[in-house]
């Protein structure tokens, strides 16, 4: 069968924003903030007829769009372990400087992984969705060190 010719699709505009699941608003608002030095948009909470918060905005430097977190505890809980966004860096001492970033503030985070064609780094937030860093630079190593098996890489 085949598909049927159509006008080309209308333009958009680009990302209006990137929308994340988390369990607890504050906890996690804080941590992006601390992590990204994302500063929460209070004029843009979300609140329900009753008043109560079901979302936060964030403005993330460098991340080109704003970034909504929603309670949503079910699909934070479901999608634990996924890698959902991952942000560009430089190269490997950019990514060392993220390490001693993370460090300095408590953050989990994987060893610097030898991904596909570049340095990855795994930053686990809150709820367990893994949010990413990833080199412009490649790495220049062999095929044969690429990590494929690493826990920090998803399937």
């Amino acid at each position: 069968m085949t598909s049927p010719r159509s006008a080309a699709a209308p333009r958009t505009l680009g990302i209006h924003h990137i929308k994340l699941p988390v369990t607890d608003l504050e906890r996690s608002a804080r941590w992006y903030g601390n992590v990204l030095g994302a500063r929460r948009l209070t004029e843009l909470d979300h609140r329900r007829p009753d008043g109560s918060l079901f979302a936060v905005i964030l403005d993330a430097p460098g991340l080109g769009t704003r970034l909504e977190l929603r309670r949503d505890p079910t699909t934070a809980t479901a999608l634990q372990g996924y890698d959902f966004l991952t942000l560009a860096v430089d190269d490997r001492a950019a990514l060392d400087d993220w390490i001693t970033h993370l460090d300095t503030l408590g953050i989990l985070h994987s060893p610097p992984v030898v991904a596909l064609v570049g340095w990855l780094l795994v930053i686990p937030d809150p709820d367990g969705l893994r949010l990413r860093l990833y080199t412009n630079t490649p790495h220049g190593l062999d095929a044969a060190r690429i990590e494929y098996d690493s826990p920090w890489l998803g399937t």
